[in-house]
């Protein structure tokens, strides 16, 4: 199945999210996914402010991971950025049927700058 991933990582250090993406996609290709698309989104203001870890947060990196795996690697990877304090919020959704024609109709991950 094709799977999307958004993740919002605290500011200030692109190498926190470079080091989330790769672990992300490590543990994708460790269990036989493949990884389609991988998009930097940013710093952006998040839609309300989050707490995380004692520390107030109202901005955030936003990443796009895009790949094809298995429901246990999508809950495994689901499961890694929930539990590491860089992560203020991530959400994954399943894109498609899982048929190839639907599946084709997805393009690159597009973003609309809003600032």
């Amino acid at each position: 199945m094709l799977y999307e991933t958004i993740g919002i990582v605290r500011p200030g250090n692109l190498k926190e999210v470079k080091e989330i993406v790769l672990t992300a996609g490590q543990l994708i290709l460790r269990q036989g996914g493949v990884i389609r698309d991988v998009a930097n989104w940013g710093v952006f203001h998040l839609p309300r402010a989050a707490s995380l870890n004692q520390t107030r947060y109202t901005r955030g990196h936003y990443f796009v991971l895009r790949y094809d795996a298995g429901v246990q690697t999508h809950r495994d990877v689901t499961q890694t950025l929930r539990v590491d304090p860089r992560v203020i919020r991530s959400g994954g959704v399943k894109l498609g049927d899982g048929k190839l024609e639907t599946l084709s109709k997805f393009g690159a991950v597009q973003w609309k700058n809003m600032e």
